[in-house]
C-alpha cells in the first residue's frame, strides 16, 4: 500500500479520472449521435484543442505561481492578426520567421504583464484584466475594420491545418495538434525534472517560505508570464493557420477556455500543484462536451459558456474537497512514521 502511494500522487488520480470521463463522454455521445465517433469529429476537436491547449500550457505556469493571466485571449487575437498582416504583405516570409514573430509579440505582451505583477506588485487578476482590454483595443486600432483573408496568405499557412502528419485508419494527426502535444511533453518534463519547474511549484506552494529560502520569486513570476505570453503568441499563429480569416474579434473567449482547461485539469488555483498534461486533458474534455452537447441537444454558445463556468466551479470544489482528502490520506503514513520516530 505504501509503495502504491509513493508511485501515484493525488494529482495523477485527477488525470486518470479525466481520461475516464473522456471515455464515458465518447461512449455516451457515440451512442446518442449518429457518426459522432468519426474522423471528422476527431479532427474538429483536436484542431480546437491545439489552440486552447497551447494557451493552457502557459496558463498552467502562471497559475502554479498563484497568479492568473486573463489577457491571453487578446494576445492570441493580436498575434494572429499581426502575423497575418505581415504574411499578407510579404508572402515570401519564411515560416520560421513568422513563428518567431508570433513568439516575440506574445512574449513582449507577457513581459509587460509580468513586470507589472512581479515588480509593480499589482494583483495579477487586476493587471491582466486591464491588459486584456488594452491589447484588444490595440488590435482594434491596428486592424481598423480590415480583415485578413485566406486568399492573401501564403499557401503553406492555409495548408498547415489541412495536412496530415500520419494516419491511423481514418483518423489523422495534423500538424497543429502535433505541435501542441510536443509543447505539452516539453513543459511536462520541464516542470518535473528541472530547477525551473521545482521553483515554480515551491513559489506557488508557499511564497513567503520561498522568499525566505532565497528563491528569486519575482524573476520566476516574470518568467512564467513571459513564457505564457510566448505560448499565447504561438497559439495566435495556430489560430491564423486554422481559420485564415482574422478580424478584430479573434481570440475572444479563449481566456475563459484556458482557465477552465487548467482548473478542470487539476491545477490548484492556489498554486503549487498541477501538470500541463492535466490542462491538456481538461481542454480536450471541455471541447468534447461542447461539441457533443451542440450536436445532441443543440445548445447555443451562451449555454456553452455557462457550461464552462459550471465546470470551473465543480473543478474548484472537487479540488478543495476530494483532492484535499486524498492529499491528507497520502500524507498520513509519513506523519505517523515521523511521530513514531520522535517517540
Amino acid at each position: 500500500m505504501n509503495t502504491w502511494r509513493q508511485r501515484i500522487r493525488p494529482e495523477q488520480i485527477r488525470e486518470l479520472s479525466l481520461i475516464g470521463l473522456i471515455v464515458i463522454a465518447l461512449l455516451i455521445f457515440g451512442w446518442q449521435i449518429e457518426n459522432f465517433l468519426s474522423a471528422r469529429t476527431f479532427n474538429r476537436i483536436t484542431s480546437s484543442v491545439a489552440i486552447v491547449g497551447m494557451v493552457a500550457i502557459g496558463q498552467t505556469l502562471v497559475v502554479l505561481t498563484r497568479n492568473i493571466d486573463l489577457s491571453v485571449g487578446s494576445i492570441v487575437g493580436f498575434t494572429a492578426y499581426f502575423v497575418g498582416a505581415q504574411l499578407a504583405a510579404n508572402n515570401g516570409l519564411p515560416p520560421l520567421v513568422a513563428v518567431g514573430l508570433a513568439l516575440l509579440v506574445g512574449g513582449t505582451m507577457g513581459l509587460i504583464n509580468g513586470l507589472i505583477v512581479a515588480y509593480g506588485r499589482v494583483p495579477a487578476i487586476i493587471t491582466t484584466l486591464g491588459t486584456l482590454a488594452i491589447y484588444r483595443m490595440l488590435l482594434i486600432n491596428y486592424a481598423n475594420a480590415r480583415t485578413i483573408t485566406v486568399d492573401s496568405l501564403p499557401s503553406w499557412v492555409v495548408e498547415l491545418s489541412r495536412q496530415n502528419l500520419f494516419s491511423i485508419g481514418d483518423f489523422a494527426v495534423r500538424p497543429l495538434f502535433a505541435i501542441t502535444v510536443v509543447a505539452v511533453v516539453v513543459f511536462q518534463l520541464v516542470l518535473g525534472y528541472t530547477i525551473f519547474g521545482r521553483r515554480l511549484y515551491a513559489i506557488g506552494s508557499n511564497p513567503e517560505a520561498a522568499r525566505f529560502a532565497g528563491l528569486p520569486a519575482q524573476r520566476m513570476v516574470l518568467a512564467a508570464f513571459v513564457i505564457c505570453g510566448m505560448l499565447a503568441g504561438l497559439a495566435g499563429f495556430l489560430f491564423l493557420a486554422r481559420f485564415g480569416n482574422i478580424t478584430a474579434v479573434a481570440g475572444q473567449g479563449i481566456e475563459l477556455e484556458s482557465v477552465a482547461a487548467v482548473v478542470v485539469g487539476g491545477v490548484n488555483t492556489f498554486g503549487g500543484s498541477g501538470t500541463v498534461l492535466g490542462a491538456l486533458l481538461g481542454a480536450f474534455l471541455i471541447d468534447l462536451l461542447g461539441q457533443g452537447l451542440l450536436r445532441w441537444l443543440g445548445i447555443s454558445e451562451f449555454w456553452r459558456d455557462a457550461l464552462l463556468g459550471l465546470l470551473i466551479l465543480l473543478a474548484v470544489a472537487s479540488d478543495s474537497v476530494i483532492l484535499g482528502w486524498l492529499r491528507r490520506l497520502w500524507a498520513a503514513p509519513a506523519l505517523r512514521a515521523e511521530v513514531g520516530h520522535e517517540r
